[in-house]
């Protein structure tokens, strides 16, 4: 994927429409996503696809006259990516993760023991 970089509110929006679509969208169709909630003018649109596509969020393939942009990873690849990062910024990533151990539900503990058997192979 591409190295973690933050998300502007605007950029994480639109995102979030081409997260929740399997097929991808035009430009024109995250406008008409956004349109209840925003009011953004089709070229704002056209302007934040391309800049998620140079920061490496984004691929896109023409369609027609307009391009399609579809997500590089999922939403959960981007968030433990975040994580990931935030971790690095630590200082002692063996107090950070046992912190989190110790902050997650009971059953996000039994999801992380999975994960982590899988890993392990057992």
């Amino acid at each position: 994927m591409h190295s973690v970089k933050g998300l502007g509110e605007l950029e994480r929006t639109v995102m979030e429409v081409l997260w929740d679509r399997d097929n991808g969208a035009t430009a024109r169709e995250v406008g008409r996503a956004l349109a209840d909630d925003r009011d953004l003018a089709h070229t704002t649109v056209m302007t934040v696809l391309d800049r998620l596509a140079k920061k490496g969020f984004l691929v896109r393939e023409r369609e027609g006259r307009a391009w399609r942009y579809r997500p590089v990873a999922t939403k959960e690849a981007y968030v433990a990516e975040l994580m990931l990062g935030a971790l690095n910024m630590t200082g002692d990533r063996d107090a950070a993760l046992a912190h989190f151990a110790r902050s997650v539900s009971g059953d996000e503990a039994d999801l992380l023991r999975r994960a982590l058997d899988e890993v392990e192979g057992t």
